[in-house]
């Protein structure tokens, strides 16, 4: 029986009034234990994780030692941990959401062995904070009653001992109950795991931090910074529109002193502004990092600034030759900090030199981090001497405002600078990507499917599904050896004459049940990442490899779309949803269903399925085949035709045939012209995408999964119409339909690379296509800008997207409300939906730039011993495709390549082509126009670059010890470079990413067995982060327009 208490919390209002609201609160005789010694664990409900039975003991966590040791806590050796309700929720108050959001993944994760306990819902464990009681005190008390009563709820068979940090606690509870012990978080790991050597140094690290900083606070020192505004004000401000929230976004090219501040919300619409704002120099950013949630004072008009336009590389002074800053804009200074965005960050330790430069107390170091938008940080270790050549995990726990610097501590060390597989470790630490292997009681809840044990369609299955086994051609086309196949096609004529065209996807959903161990992980992880040499998969390999996988000749479990359309104009007439069992009969690639498609018929030698068959069968089966092809090709040109009546866009991007190497990885990546069963295949996805979204909305209108691309602002197309202008051409951006029509026309008959560089720009001016939850939009803001479409979701690959799994879900949903059956599935609330929505797009752009930042590691390593001055793979022609004050941005087609080529160099002097065309450095000045930019010698000769002109360039590598290698470009003629005869066959194909990822790989192999010391290092380290070696092929088509057109272009500051 629930027992009805009041609680009472003091909130403040935007006014800094105090509110006194009192709360029912209910107790509950049971609540989840989740220990296996529990005497009643149906009383219990203890149907969730349980803690491991082969422990020695359990132990409980005082809430001070959940917030300062959590990633102590996260070590997978401390087992049987019980977190109480009250430390969670301190954490939750008291450090932040992503602190709390770490504490909630870490009792989700299968992996740890750890648990939450209510105790503030169970009835004999709820202590009401007495009269004069402080927070602190009154959460120990808490925590260890319910220890107490935890201990005896097991029947006094497992010792419980709560640590704590509470030096008065460990006397006053230390002998109360026998069984239950309460010692000191240090005192734990000195006596149950003193040969846990990480834990001991990262606990030591910890203590020297706090340490610091109380010293810190204790003595006397000068403001470097003013104090922030208490909450209360910042929030009367806000309201009033004094002040401004926003998201403080640090630009890395000049990350001393230009900062801009991204309006949120509210403050977007009542402040009137319609730029972001710039936060000049770190005084004005008052110890606020890059993504903190912070609050902005505007200062007077006379006081704006305006951000600069010249190129500018990462360097110490952040200043640029020449450099003249724009219009001044909208100036502000940060008053306060709203919300901390804290996280790990991997720094490097100074060089013996740099340590011994920075003064006497040489266990204070200044570190430096990898990321250029994160300021140096100071922390206290005696191993900087030792630690000079790896890259190091920190983090960051105070910035005072009589500091220069904020204070952290030492985590983890990642691996050697340089070392391939250290520098792998650095990108996903620093977008946050956990990579662990899928555990054991994960994997313990997969379907097997072994040679002795088979898989099979179970009967129950075959009761509840459409069976298309025996009806319905289905067929697969994917890139040539694609082993994941999450999509299969089929189109047959009806009995009526009409046709029907269906899609089939993977039934994901059939093997991930909601909240299952394996559903939790793949929600954290959310996409599979995609690096330059590997992939890490959201789903384990038994899923995405093999039984969600349609592959030919296997009965699979699918999802399917089917509709039947006019026999004549192809208009649809009706549509079907539900699962099905189908059994792919042909597993094509691109390049036979194309030439299937043209008449070509001697391909059918390639097919597998056409092999031993007799000529009568195989002509039938062949002419079967090729109706369907082309009868898809027909449907897919007329849906095609009708969204681009509607205004779809054709952005750049670049198909290529994949070779695969005997063992299934990637051999060579061969670009080509896109073929017309590419869009074929692309289109029926893009219909069945389109259908789904209409349907879970029509369902579920306030808790459905979309994704919205909004429409661009104008401002971002002003340098796309300048350059289409300087070759005759007009971009008319007003819709989408005007700007697909106005790329069309904009081709250069002697230079088809101009419109391949337009479309890029036009990409580069949109907005990211987001999830989105419907109850959290108006219907108008659905509209999806790219596609021409009012809706739009993600349906067809939930192999690799946990937003797809959900759409799956709420699909099988609305079918079971259209047949008056109960909804079985569990769906998200709106309020929810839409933190999984953030929560997706934030993984997806931490996958987008893991996956370019590898990309980029791969480029340097592979030119990195290249000699400049003979390698003939250096020097390549280019494309000049913008124009700055002290220099041009350069496309290089050879390679993919965008960056910057600088026309006056730090020391001023300025570019100079003599009568050979070849470049060199001379006194003079640059004058630069709207569409070209000359330089001028003060001996009086000039040369002047004009947009689209073709120039020679050089490619080097900007090494750095602190952060990641750049790519630099340096213009050594202004005329194209011509090719050798000898090197036309090697120079005329690009050499994409796939020759760099052999290439450099082959490079580290032979290093490591030159020097097989280190071989355990990195197989270790191998171990740890690399899941699935080689790139997946069935997305390869859809995610290589990001890496055809590599932008290294801002590391120079654009």
């Amino acid at each position: 029986m629930l027992q009805k208490r009041e609680k009472v919390l003091l909130l403040r209002t935007f006014q800094g009034r105090t509110l006194r609201i009192v709360r029912e609160h209910y107790l509950r005789p049971s609540v989840p234990c989740n220990s296996p010694l529990c005497p009643r664990p149906a009383a219990c409900r203890n149907d969730g994780k349980l803690l491991s039975g082969d422990v020695t003991h359990y132990m409980v966590p005082d809430w001070k030692v959940v917030q300062d040791y959590l990633e102590i806590l996260e070590f997978p050796e401390l087992k049987g941990i019980i977190f109480m309700q009250t430390a969670c929720q301190a954490v939750q108050h008291q450090r932040g959401r992503r602190q709390y959001n770490k504490l909630r993944n870490l009792l989700k994760d299968a992996r740890h062995d750890c648990v939450l306990f209510a105790n503030e819902f169970q009835q004999s464990c709820y202590l009401p904070r007495e009269r004069g009681e402080s927070m602190e005190k009154w959460q120990t008390r808490s925590i260890y009653k319910a220890a107490v009563w935890y201990y005896h709820h097991c029947q006094d068979r497992m010792p419980i001992i709560m640590v704590t940090e509470d030096e008065e606690a460990v006397p006053q509870y230390g002998s109360e109950t026998e069984g239950v012990f309460v010692i000191s978080f240090k005192n734990y790991l000195d006596n149950f795991w003193p040969d846990l050597k990480a834990a001991h140094e990262l606990c030591d690290s910890i203590l020297q931090s706090r340490r610091e900083r109380e010293n810190e606070s204790q003595e006397s020192h000068r403001k470097e910074y003013p104090e922030h505004l208490p909450l209360e004000v910042l929030e009367a401000g806000i309201k009033s529109g004094r002040y401004i929230q926003g998201i403080l976004n640090v630009n890395k090219h000049r990350a001393q002193i230009e900062a801009f501040v991204r309006l949120q919300g509210a403050s977007s619409k009542d402040s009137g502004l319609v730029s972001d704002i710039l936060i000049h120099g770190m005084k004005a950013r008052n110890r606020s990092i890059h993504g903190d949630m912070v609050v902005v004072e505007l200062l007077p008009k006379s006081d704006w600034k305006g951000r600069t336009v010249a190129l500018c590389e990462n360097d110490s002074d952040d200043k640029a030759p020449g450099e003249s800053p724009s219009e001044p804009m909208p100036t502000g200074r940060v008053v306060g900090i709203l919300q901390k965005n804290w996280r790990d960050y991997v720094v490097t330790f100074p060089s013996k030199e740099e340590v011994q430069s920075q003064g006497k107390n040489a266990q204070k170091i200044l570190v430096t981090p990898w990321d250029y938008r994160i300021p140096k940080i100071r922390i206290s270790t005696q191993q900087a001497e030792a630690l000079q050549d790896f890259r190091v995990v920190v983090r960051i726990d105070s910035w005072e405002s009589t500091s220069v610097y904020p204070n952290g501590h030492f985590v983890r060390v990642l691996g050697r600078i340089g070392d391939l597989e250290g520098e792998i470790a650095t990108i996903l630490v620093e977008n946050n990507i956990s990579v662990a292997p899928f555990s054991e009681a994960q994997m313990c809840k997969m379907p097997v499917n072994t040679p002795e044990n088979p898989w099979k369609v179970s009967p129950e299955e075959e009761r509840e599904r459409r069976d298309l086994r025996k009806t319905h051609l289905v067929f697969s086309i994917d890139p040539k050896g694609c082993e994941d196949v999450d999509d299969t096609l089929s189109v047959r004529t009806l009995t009526n004459g009409n046709l029907e065209l269906g899609v089939h996807i993977a039934d994901v959903t059939h093997f991930v049940a909601p909240n299952s161990y394996v559903d939790i992980e793949a929600k954290t992880r959310a996409t599979t990442y995609y690096l330059a040499d590997r992939r890490y998969d959201m789903l384990p390999s038994i899923l995405s490899s093999d039984l969600c996988s349609l592959l030919g000749g296997v009965d699979r479990y699918a999802v399917s779309i089917m509709w039947e359309l006019d026999k004549t104009s192809y208009e649809i007439k009706e549509v079907w949803y539900g699962r099905t069992i189908i059994r792919s009969s042909y597993k094509l690639f691109y390049e036979a269903a194309q030439e299937l498609l043209d008449g070509n018929f001697n391909i059918i030698d390639d097919i597998p399925e056409f092999r031993g068959l007799d000529e009568r069968s195989r002509q039938a089966k062949l002419e079967e085949l090729v109706w369907a092809v082309g009868k898809l090709t027909d449907i897919a040109r007329h849906v095609r035709a009708k969204r681009d009546l509607c205004g779809a866009l054709e952005l750049e991007g670049v198909e290529v045939r994949v070779q695969l190497d005997e063992k299934k990885n990637i051999r060579d990546l061969i670009p080509k012209q896109p073929l017309e069963v590419h869009e074929t295949v692309a289109e029926c996805m893009i219909l069945a995408n389109h259908w789904v979204a209409k349907k879970i909305w029509e369902s579920f209108p306030h808790q459905a999964l979309l994704r919205q691309h909004p429409p661009p602002h104008q401002e971002f197309f002003s340098e796309l119409r300048e350059c289409a202008k300087a070759k005759g051409f007009f971009i008319d951006t007003r819709s989408n339909k005007t700007l697909a029509d106005s790329l069309d026309n904009a081709n250069d008959p002697d230079d088809p690379i101009v419109n391949r560089l337009l479309r890029s720009m036009a990409t580069q001016a949109m907005s990211n296509a987001l999830y989105f939850s419907t109850g959290s939009c108006a219907e108008e803001e659905f509209h999806h800008y790219g596609l021409a479409l009012d809706k739009y979701t993600h349906f067809t690959s939930p192999i690799r997207r946990y937003a797809d799994i959900i759409v799956h879900r709420l699909l099988m949903a609305a079918i079971s409300k259209d047949k008056k059956t109960e909804v079985t599935e569990n769906l998200f609330s709106n309020k929810d939906l839409e933190e999984l929505c953030r929560h997706i797009n934030n993984r997806n752009r931490a996958a987008q730039h893991s996956q370019k930042q590898s990309t980029e590691l791969f480029q340097c390593m592979y030119f990195k011993d290249k000699d400049q001055e003979t390698e003939e793979r250096c020097i390549a022609d280019g494309v000049i495709y913008s124009i700055r004050t002290n220099g041009v941005l350069v496309f290089i087609p050879r390679f993919g390549i965008k960056g910057a080529a600088y026309l006056k160099n730090k020391d001023g002097l300025v570019i100079s082509c003599g009568p050979d065309s070849r470049s060199e450095w001379k006194p003079g000045s640059l004058q630069r126009f709207q569409n070209k930019i000359t330089s001028t010698t003060t001996a009086g000769d000039s040369v002047t670059f004009h947009l689209f002109d073709h120039v020679t360039v050089r490619i080097s590598v900007q090494a750095s010890r602190c952060h990641s290698d750049t790519i630099r470009l340096e213009i050594m003629s202004n005329k194209p470079y011509m090719i050798p005869d000898t090197e036309l066959l090697h120079q005329s194909a690009p050499l994409l990413k796939s020759d760099l990822v052999k290439e450099v790989t082959r490079s580290v192999e032979e290093a490591h067995l030159a020097q097989e010391v280190k071989g355990n290092i990195i197989q270790e380290d191998f171990q740890k982060y690399c899941q699935t070696k080689g790139r997946s092929l069935y997305t390869l088509l859809e995610e290589i327009r990001d890496l055809a057109l590599l932008d290294v272009s801002d590391s120079h500051g654009i």
